[in-house]
């Protein structure tokens, strides 16, 4: 322990060596989370979009809906 505490730099090294082999363990854990919050806020995206042009998106279907029936 003395050892510990007297070489604070192999603390430091021996603290890194730890997380580094965790962290590489963890690395498939935290991809899938990344991309689970991409996609989570590409929908939120999509959502709002759809939301904010809801006027808009209604009169071009109901213009293209009124086309195809002439036809």
């Amino acid at each position: 322990m003395l050892n510990l505490i007297t070489h604070p730099l192999a603390t430091v090294v021996t603290l890194y060596a730890l997380a580094g082999e965790r962290l590489k363990r963890e690395e498939r854990g935290a991809t899938a989370v990344e991309y689970g919050l991409m996609v989570g806020l590409i929908a939120v995206a999509i959502i709002t979009a759809v939301v904010l042009m809801e006027d808009a998106l209604s009169g071009l279907f109901t213009d293209i809906g009124t086309t195809l029936t002439g036809l």
